[in-house]
């Protein structure tokens, strides 16, 4: 993926089928979905491809044992097809996680054993591994960092983990293999309307300044968090479909849980569940739900959230984690339905679909595991509209960008896929490329120049926060390695000292807010 490329073919291009509005993983999903029914698509984000919610989560792609205490049996069996399907097409991406459930009260066992043992059969054939019942001492040898005091026994599960931003920059790519234009730093502006239908948008380029009109049969509104703004755009009368909530999570060492299992605390002082997962040789630890009023490019951890984590996490680790273990805090908002729960850890995580007057249609709610079925239903009500062609989705058994088994999740690169041959072949090209930028993070230089060339990399912040996960896995390291990186890309773009500096200036800012201050 160019940029430039990109933006040649949206002046060369007249009239589309199909625009969407955010590049987060609805928003890509869609694309994807659209651009291999053969449909002229084009996606606009106003910062970076998954710069919001979907480079935020706790990296599971998960049928959502909690949903099923819940009762919401339709999305649990959804989210566990769709779970099945997203390990097959993106296995590179996509593992199979087992999961601990530690017991310390008798009838625990029973209770959440029963419930796994529902989970594997709504799986069938798609389930990634059947539940067991553990002994105490088996429990510990799977978890030897659990507290040992009190403790019963466990139910091993099983559910899957991802990478979420690479996955998003592999879902660009799939798209734009399938014949989409995909832009990040491309802001939508006026909604051009004609005898009240919407017929084109408005677009300012955030990066030079360039104005465009994007005439298109259909325009899908995928901003998630900031849905409710597009949909009020379109027409001032709407009332908001979405409560935010925001969740916060701590990046430890992996001392903490050295072992290939996570564990998951089933209900915690505020009711909701809590994970410790192993995830890039680190392991993160969370959520956090509380309510947030407005929508924010870079939401903060609360002071309250970063304790609440520490304070339930060391109820079950034998070693707790202190602040200072902490390498890096971040948070991300939920674009959650609104209903009448009395908590946001009970609104729907199902998805909403709306098609306003003008013809505008938000697509928001849902949750990682099930973007590409929510982008099916999505272009499903584009046709029932008439506004597209009935034309039959393929995205069920379609690969994505990258797509390979990998022999070992533990070698660094393998979230790269078949990518990764070609990222150690530039480390020959220049051998000062093989090295690290930091000595404590595992990227080298070769993959900046990498996500410059191939994955539409534009800022310093593109780079260590979702090309590389460096700002998640040590904040403290990411800052230092700024420097490094901004002079790699500027050389690669060929833009002036002034750009680098601006660009490390403006990661560092946001860097300091993922430090456990």
């Amino acid at each position: 993926m160019v940029r430039s490329g990109m933006i040649n073919k949206l002046i060369d291009t007249s009239e589309w089928d199909i625009c969407i509005v955010g590049g987060g993983a609805t928003g890509l999903g869609i694309a994807i979905d659209a651009a291999s029914r053969g449909f002229k698509t084009i996606l606009v984000e106003q910062a970076d491809f998954a710069k919001g919610t979907s480079s935020r989560s706790t990296k599971l792609v998960h049928g959502g044992v909690r949903y099923l205490q819940q009762g919401n049996v339709k999305l649990v069996m959804e989210a566990l097809k769709e779970r099945g399907r997203l390990r097959k097409n993106a296995p590179h991406l996509v593992k199979n996680q087992s999961f601990l459930l530690p017991n310390y009260k008798w009838w625990q066992g029973p209770f959440y054993g029963l419930g796994l043992k529902i989970y594997d059969w709504m799986a069938g054939d798609l389930g990634l591994g059947p539940s067991l019942f553990l002994s105490r001492e088996e429990t510990l040898e799977r978890a030897p960092t659990l507290d040992p005091e009190g403790l019963k026994g466990g139910v091993l599960f099983h559910d899957g983990q991802f990478d979420d931003a690479r996955l998003a920059i592999n879902m660009a790519q799939t798209a734009a293999e399938q014949g989409a234009v995909l832009l990040n730093y491309m802001k939508a502006g006026r909604l051009i309307k004609e005898n009240n239908q919407l017929v084109a948008l408005e677009v300012i380029d955030q990066l030079s300044g360039d104005n465009y009109t994007i005439k298109a049969s259909c325009i899908f509104n995928a901003t998630g968090v900031f849905t409710d703004h597009l949909r009020k755009a379109d027409d001032p009368k709407k009332e908001p479909v979405l409560s935010l909530s925001q969740g916060t999570h701590l990046v430890v060492d992996r001392k903490f849980l050295p072992g290939d299992t996570a564990i998951l605390i089933p209900e915690t002082s505020d009711g909701r569940v809590l994970f410790a997962v192993p995830w890039h040789q680190h392991t993160i630890i969370g959520t956090t739900d509380i309510p947030v009023a407005q929508p924010s490019m870079e939401p903060i951890a609360k002071e309250e959230e970063i304790q609440f984590i520490l304070d339930n996490i060391k109820l079950y680790l034998a070693k707790d984690p202190q602040r200072s273990d902490v390498l890096a805090v971040f948070s991300g908002l939920r674009p959650l339905v609104k209903g009448n729960a009395s908590s946001t850890s009970g609104l729907s995580r199902d998805h909403f679909i709306e098609v306003s007057e003008s013809g505008l249609i938000s697509i928001t709610g849902g949750k990682w595991t099930t973007y590409r079925k929510m982008a099916e239903d999505a272009i499903r009500v584009a046709i029932q509209e008439g506004k597209l062609e009935d034309r039959p989705c393929i995205t069920a058994e379609l690969p994505i960008h990258g797509a390979m088994k990998v022999p070992n999740y533990t070698d660094h690169g393998y979230y790269y896929g078949t990518d990764w041959v070609k990222i150690q072949e530039l480390s020959k090209e220049n051998k000062d490329w093989a090295t690290k930028i930091h000595p404590d993070l595992p990227y080298t230089k070769a993959e900046i120049i990498w996500a410059v060339r191939e994955e539409m990399c534009m800022t310093v912040d593109d780079a260590l926060s979702r090309r590389t996960r460096a700002i998640l896995l040590n904040a403290g390291a990411a800052i230092t390695a700024a420097t490094t990186v901004a002079q790699l890309i500027a050389t690669e773009r060929n833009l002036d000292r002034q750009w680098e500096q601006e660009q490390i200036d403006a990661f560092c800012s946001i860097a300091a807010n993922y430090l456990a201050k």
